[in-house]
This record gives structure tokens, C-alpha cells and sequence, in this order.
């Protein structure tokens, strides 16, 4: 059992998580310039998926709030976020988030990830997530994780159903989508469940 189990994760360095063809680290500044431009490049692919984004979205300063925003969230036990790198040549190729951690009686958090275009398609999204598991279930000690994606997101639906979520469910107007509340499908992951697949 990880030390971090009773402590908050982010009080020493940053994990970093490795898979089998991605590794998983908490972003840095220097990362801005690579983030802006392999978002910059998906921007018509990730839009229909993700909240609307800011004017000043791939701004360094913009890029420099989300870092505050990520280190007071992971200070204070309520989410992380991490970036996605390829483990061949450290190329930034997507992010993966845990939010909405709740403790208590419900021991639980939410999923979230984006691709970049040009990395999509090929199983690194799906290395990403079995690899963020260890992390949701070992060191945050979670017992259910819970991710939700649009009705026509084939590839989100691909990736949760390959790493073993199970669908559990439909939410009318869930989250607000590219400007407008969207309907979703819910999916889950328990402790047990990754247990069952060995």
C-alpha cells in the first residue's frame, strides 16, 4: 500500500506514472510552449467535446493560471492533473485530470482526458488511463472512479469500455459542451472491478 494512501499526494514531487507507452507527469511552466501548440493544432477535433474555450485560452498567462489552479486543487486533495507524454521521444500528446475528489463516505473522483489530433486513434489515451488507475486506486485510495462522455463520442466510449469501465447510466444536460448543456452517458470504474481484470 502507497505512503501516499493517507497523505495528501502532491506534498513532496509529483508522481511521475508510467505505462507501457506513456508516462504521466504533473505540468510545468516550461511545458506552455508544446501545450499551445498541440492544442492549437486540435482545436476543431477537441472543440465538439470540451467547454468553450476562453479568448485568451493558449495565452502563456492563461496557461499560467490553470498551473495555479491545478497546484491549489492537488494542495488541497480535491484533483490532479497530468499530462501525457510518449515515452519514445517525451512528445506532449494529451492530458488526463481527476476532479471533483470526494472523500467520506463516497471515496471517489471524476475523469477526464483530451488527445491531441495527430496522437488520437492509436491506444495511447487508453495506456494513459489503466496507467492513472494505480494512482486513483492504490495512492488516493479511492474505491470508484467515474467518467462521462457525449452519446456520439465513439472514441471516448471505445476508451472506457477497453480499459474495463462499465456503462451505468444516461444524464440529460450533464455538462455544459462547446456552449450548450449536452447530455451523457455515465461510466464508472471500482477497486474491485480493476482487481477482477488481473
Amino acid at each position: 500500500m502507497s505512503a501516499f494512501l493517507r497523505n495528501p499526494p502532491w506534498t513532496g514531487s509529483p508522481p511521475i506514472l508510467r505505462g507501457e507507452q506513456v508516462y504521466l507527469r504533473a505540468p510545468q511552466p516550461g511545458d506552455w510552449a508544446e501545450w499551445a501548440r498541440v492544442r492549437a493544432a486540435s482545436r476543431e477535433f477537441l472543440t465538439p467535446w470540451e467547454p468553450t474555450w476562453a479568448e485568451d485560452e493558449l495565452t502563456r498567462n492563461a496557461f499560467r493560471r490553470r498551473l495555479r489552479r491545478y497546484a491549489r486543487d492537488a494542495r488541497e486533495g480535491f484533483g490532479y492533473a497530468f499530462f501525457v507524454f510518449h515515452r519514445q521521444d517525451d512528445r506532449l500528446l494529451g492530458g488526463v485530470t481527476l476532479s471533483n475528489v470526494r472523500r467520506g463516505v463516497t471515496q471517489s473522483c471524476s475523469l477526464g482526458y483530451w488527445m491531441g489530433k495527430p496522437h488520437a486513434g492509436k491506444g495511447l489515451m487508453q495506456d494513459a488511463v489503466r496507467t492513472v488507475l494505480g494512482f486513483v486506486f492504490e495512492n488516493l485510495g479511492l474505491h470508484r472512479l467515474e467518467a462521462a462522455c457525449l452519446p456520439n463520442n465513439e472514441a471516448s466510449k471505445t476508451v472506457l469500455r477497453k480499459v474495463g469501465f462499465e456503462e451505468e447510466g444516461y444524464a440529460r444536460q450533464y455538462l455544459r459542451i462547446n456552449g450548450r448543456w449536452s447530455d451523457h452517458l455515465l461510466f464508472a470504474m471500482l477497486h474491485g472491478d480493476r482487481d477482477k481484470r488481473g
